[in-house]
């Protein structure tokens, strides 16, 4: 049985705050404004097949850019300090008790057999038909959690390029499959 170390919005949330340590008020401001674009951007593109969607993710980021230009406003922070903001603190913590009931939990079903705790990404994979794709021809995008860039395209081919799958049924084919969350190079 396995679990995961950090949910798709802990690494989004967990990204913002990095980025935002040490920034200036109105750095942080454009963050948010930057955000708040590519969550438009997301939201007028083409719908994706799961719940994990650049839409989601663009949500959970501005949402959180908010927060933090909201926190520094409010306790009159000159940069952004985690270390001042009570809820980072409260959200490690209410991971770590997550991550306690779920490793119990998972023993208890397994009758006690050691758990393996994950530490997966986000990547986006994006599919377009096969033969030469052309500007605007249809693709297909959607996020999936995995350990490498190849379990991520694996795990897309297993769900959808199946015999009767979508990939299949629109002569699909990956196209490419690029690290959303954390950013390449960012370490959790």
């Amino acid at each position: 049985m396995s679990f995961y170390e950090y949910l798709p919005e802990e690494i989004a949330r967990l990204g913002v705050t990095r980025k935002a340590t040490g920034l200036a008020l109105g750095h942080v401001q454009t963050h948010v404004r930057l955000s708040r674009e590519r969550k438009e951007r997301a939201r007028e593109g083409p719908a994706e097949l799961l719940s994990l969607s650049e839409l989601v993710i663009a949500v959970w980021e501005h949402l959180e850019w908010k927060r933090v230009a909201h926190v520094m406003t409010e306790r009159q922070m000159p940069v952004y300090v985690p270390g001042q903001d009570p809820r980072v603190g409260r959200r490690e913590e209410q991971r770590m008790q997550r991550v306690a009931l779920d490793v119990a939990a998972a023993e208890q079903r397994h009758g006690g057999a050691p758990v393996e705790m994950l530490r997966h990404r986000i990547y986006r994979i994006v599919a377009r038909r096969a033969g030469s794709p052309r500007e605007g021809e249809p693709r297909l995008t959607v996020h999936m959690m995995a350990s490498s860039l190849s379990e991520a395209a694996h795990r897309a081919w297993a769900v959808y390029g199946r015999p009767g799958g979508l990939y299949q049924r629109g002569a699909y084919r990956i196209a490419s499959v690029e690290q959303v969350l954390p950013e390449p190079g960012e370490l959790l």
